[in-house]
């Protein structure tokens, strides 16, 4: 809602599941994440074959998760113990009107004929619901909107991507947009989008660019400036805070910054039509990964 987000995560990624929250608060700044990994769920975490309905859950005596989608609306439970000390996060939050057009792509990988990722991101979701940590409670209301990132696929071991995504509102209409390259083969096609009352606006490639600190790595702290070759996606990105982490486990190693902030700028729809940006929420991340 532009003050505070949360994040939720369950994978199924053969060799090791991934149970995963955040909590961020854009005011202060500050954000908690904590995960939880199972070895070997080789399939038997049995996520849902499509995005469209279908339950997934998981309970352990570490965390109690699920996503509940009965086709109409999907609801986010959470029970975390231990998230923030010896405090508990509990969340219950529910995502609706979902739009009629979102993102679907197959990438497939040049070095791999076998590997592909096939991904949909659907912005612009109604969410309203209740978090508490602690004795603090937290309402997502009215202005509060929410994207869900869901995919099947095989990779390949070795990846570094792009992802920018936002959801809100601009002058009384729906808008938002997903950004994002790095992985795979998008020759064909990206997943560049631009939506506005439901409707999708087709980008053409988008680059990120992240300035460099003197020793030559991300400075992921300040500003950063977006473009579209097309020129109908062009902004600059303030960060508020960075939800970074990094995990190295034997062969598995996952370095993730996701980047909370406000875009400035303009993108352009199909008809010419001019959406002006000014501190709009979102994030933008860099995440490499080897598993």
């Amino acid at each position: 809602d532009g003050k505070r987000a949360a994040a939720f995560t369950i994978a199924d990624n053969s060799y090791m599941g991934m149970l995963s929250a955040s909590w961020i608060d854009l005011e202060k700044p500050s954000q908690i994440t904590k995960s939880e990994m199972t070895i070997l769920p080789n399939g038997g975490m049995h996520l849902p074959e499509t995005s469209e309905k279908g339950d997934i859950s998981f309970t352990n005596r570490k965390i109690d998760i699920g996503f509940y989608n009965d086709g109409v609306s999907r609801r986010l439970h959470l029970r975390y113990p231990h998230f923030r000390k010896d405090d508990t996060f509990w969340a219950d939050i529910r995502l609706s009107e979902t739009p009629k057009d979102s993102m679907v792509i197959m990438t497939p990988y040049a070095d791999d004929p076998k590997a592909f990722y096939y991904n949909q991101k659907i912005n612009c979701l109604k969410a309203a619901g209740t978090v508490r940590i602690g004795s603090d409670l937290y309402e997502f209301k009215d202005n509060a909107y929410a994207v869900l990132d869901w995919g099947r696929g095989v990779w390949t071991y070795s990846n570094t991507w792009y992802w920018s995504s936002a959801s809100g509102e601009i002058d009384g209409h729906r808008f938002g947009f997903n950004l994002g390259y790095g992985f795979g083969d998008t020759s064909a096609a990206s997943e560049n989008m631009l939506f506005y009352d439901g409707c999708a606006h087709k980008l053409e490639d988008v680059t990120f660019e992240i300035p460099k600190k003197d020793d030559g790595s991300d400075d992921f702290m300040s500003s950063w400036s977006f473009g579209s070759s097309d020129g109908r996606f062009e902004a600059s990105f303030t960060p508020v805070i960075d939800r970074a982490s990094d995990t190295n486990v034997l062969v598995i190693r996952s370095d993730q910054h996701q980047v909370f902030g406000t875009f400035t700028g303009k993108a352009v729809l199909n008809d010419g039509k001019v959406i002006i940006m000014k501190d709009f929420p979102g994030f933008a991340e860099k995440v490499r990964n080897r598993w």
